[in-house]
């Protein structure tokens, strides 16, 4: 699976202890609780990406991301009810002696900022390795031992530069810590990702004070993160049509789903027999136990590189439904177009649902060369079925039906007669729940629907 994952390794490079203890007195400034809804104002904006999918997002951020975004709070972050940032506090506030060993580097981080730096070749016998910005071309020098030794030229490093106290002009620098390894072609994606959102910035605004890189880096060093974690969800929404989801016995599980209703049994399963690419198969062991007895049910195949002939897509036939399950989105809608075309105004569409099931993906899963195959249980399959027919069935009383010559469940039910058609129109659809006849368990209490038309 080819995945931000597979393309970016995090780092930790070590960081001279004066500046190390510097980093945590910032740490413990803020956590304080004056300063913390400023620290969840400046973590928003940095992994604003996670924090708007929250529960739902499949990826967490990586550690190097929040590390970064801790250097960010610290150095770069000015918070928005009137404090002094961190480092200002640290310097200007005096509530502790700080050594001046540690005092010389607060200059130098205020000054900081995050930054795509290429590695450039090392030089024979040098003890410095020098970094090259993608954003000015400025040059760092530093220790050779920063790197690992598979730190090789072409790469670039997502991290935050921090020059050695002295001489401002110098390229004498060190690595603040955390550093995510890139591809050049991921990098330069980020680089210009981000220059275009500047670029917008400047247009919107009138001023192009924003192109010096420095200036601009400093300011909204936050909108490389945001793009860094949207590109390592894009590549994973990109591989999601790789993932293969399979059942607890090993089998295609079909999370893509669409509803349909309909009133003309024997025309839909005779059309469907009919159909290329279609073949009927015989229908859940027990079944035929239940309902009326209409009950047919047809597969698509196709070939796969294990398996010959897996079943790809599924159409069960009811009295009353056509319920359509796919391996995929895309074979969902070429399947819709198909019914479409072959059944028109037969086919009364209600719904569908395409969202796989959730799963936090790890970085060892995400790693793999061959397609990842995610394991969905029973418990959430049930889930998954639960919550769709909750969502297509809300609105099923005001609903016409075509089982019911098109008038409306509720309205049928005013009438004795009518409540007998009606219960007996619940019960049929109880009795082929689609839970019963994908896992054998209901997945929908039909008790609502009774309750929704005034039967119970």
């Amino acid at each position: 699976m080819k995945l931000a994952n597979e393309r970016v390794a995090g780092r930790s490079a070590p960081v001279p202890k004066d500046l190390a203890r510097l980093l945590s007195r910032l740490d413990q400034l803020s956590v304080s609780p004056g300063f913390a809804q400023q620290r969840r104002i400046a973590f928003e904006r940095a992994l604003q990406v996670y924090v708007e999918l929250g529960n739902q997002s499949p990826l967490s951020p990586l550690r190097e991301e929040v590390e970064l975004a801790d250097l960010l709070l610290y150095a770069d972050f000015y918070p928005e009810d009137g404090q002094l940032t961190l480092v200002e506090q640290l310097r200007d506030v005096i509530t502790e002696h700080i050594p001046e060993e540690e005092r010389v580097w607060l200059d130098p981080l205020k000054h900081s900022y995050l930054d795509l730096v290429e590695i450039l070749p090392r030089q024979p016998g040098s003890v410095r390795r020098t970094l090259r910005s993608m954003g000015n071309g400025r040059l760092y020098e530093i220790p050779a031992e920063s790197l690992d030794l598979d730190g090789e030229s072409g790469q670039v490093l997502f991290t935050r530069l921090v020059r050695e106290p002295g001489d401002p002009e110098s390229t004498l620098a060190v690595l603040a810590g955390p550093l995510l390894v890139l591809s050049e072609g991921d990098a330069r994606a980020l680089y210009e990702t981000t220059g275009e959102e500047r670029r917008e910035m400047e247009v919107v605004g009138g001023s192009f004070e924003l192109g010096d890189w420095p200036e601009f880096a400093k300011r909204f060093g936050h909108l490389l993160l945001k793009n860094f974690a949207r590109m390592r969800l894009a590549a994973l929404l990109e591989a999601v049509s790789e993932i293969r989801f399979r059942t607890e016995a090993g089998g295609p599980y079909f999370y893509v789903m669409a509803l349909y209703e309909h009133h003309e049994f024997t025309f839909i399963a005779g059309g469907m027999s009919e159909l290329e690419g279609w073949t009927e198969e015989a229908p859940p062991r027990g079944a035929a136990n239940t309902g009326s007895g209409k009950l047919r049910r047809f597969v698509q195949r196709a070939k796969t590189d294990t398996r010959a002939d897996e079943v790809r897509a599924r159409v069960t036939v009811t009295a009353t439904k056509l319920f359509l399950e796919c391996d995929s989105q895309e074979r969902l809608d070429a399947t819709k177009h198909s019914l479409a075309a072959t059944f028109g105004y037969s086919l009364h569409f209600r719904g569908e649902s395409v969202q796989p099931p959730t799963r936090q993906v790890t970085k060892d899963e995400l790693s793999g060369t061959e397609p990842l195959k995610v394991v969905v249980t029973a418990e959430e399959d049930r889930a998954l079925l639960k919550a769709f027919f909750e969502t297509v069935y809300l609105e099923w009383a005001d609903r016409e039906s075509p089982a019911l010559g098109g008038d409306t469940p509720r309205h049928v039910a005013r009438t004795p007669e009518g409540r007998d058609r009606v219960a007996g129109l619940i019960d049929e659809m109880e009795g082929r729940d689609f839970g019963l006849l994908r896992g054998g368990i209901a997945a929908f209490d039909y008790n609502l629907l009774r309750e929704h038309v005034g039967l119970c």
